[in-house]
């Protein structure tokens, strides 16, 4: 993998989680709640943002090692395999806090 692919799984990263962040602009908790197309939508984006961090080099990640990399690829992991088991609470801390 070069470094212009970690710059463009990066890059996915960081478009994603702005979106992610638009979308709960001015949204409370009981709005989230209520709204189930949100609620996909942030969890979809959660899955790209650790989608594309599962891609990143080995390398890159050491080289930025602040990022917690493991858990936003567990976060597309649980996403992904037990998506009937999604705990809402996780989303949206997870948006709101630390993106």
């Amino acid at each position: 993998m070069t470094q212009r692919d970690d710059r463009v799984y990066v890059g996915h990263m960081i478009d994603m989680a702005n979106k992610a962040i638009d979308f709960v602009e001015g949204v409370d908790r009981e709005d989230f709640d209520n709204n189930e197309l949100l609620r996909l939508s942030l969890t979809h984006l959660l899955q790209v943002i650790g989608e594309a961090a599962r891609r990143v080099s080995p390398d890159f990640c050491s080289a930025y090692p602040t990022i917690p990399w493991k858990a936003v690829v567990g976060m597309r992991s649980k996403v992904v395999h037990d998506y009937l088991d999604v705990d809402e609470d996780v989303v949206w801390d997870t948006v709101k806090n630390d993106l």
